[in-house]
């Protein structure tokens, strides 16, 4: 026999908690911030010579590195992105 989901799916019950946006926002900083991090160790980049390719502080780098610290520009997203030889892609669905 064969089980089938019952109830609501875990968006739902995020949205029926007022925390949505929230929680998706964080989720999606979490991955951008760990997509970050494995592109510099696959460049072999130092937390220096990323500030350095970004134009920016170590301290700036590790603010976007954060998953906690949500604020984050699309412009510092973006020089992360061409620092290790990626861009930056946004959708809205």
């Amino acid at each position: 026999m064969k089980k089938r989901n019952v109830g609501s799916s875990f968006d739902d019950w995020l949205r029926s908690e007022g925390i949505y946006e929230e929680v998706s926002a964080a989720a999606i900083k979490r991955v951008v911030a760990r997509q970050i991090a494995t592109a510099m160790q696959e460049n072999s980049l130092s937390k220096t010579e990323m500030a350095r390719r970004m134009h920016t502080s170590r301290a700036a780098l590790d603010r976007l590195l954060d998953p906690e610290n949500e604020a984050v520009t699309l412009g510092t997203l973006r020089k992360a992105a061409a620092a290790v030889g990626r861009e930056l892609r946004l959708e809205l669905v």
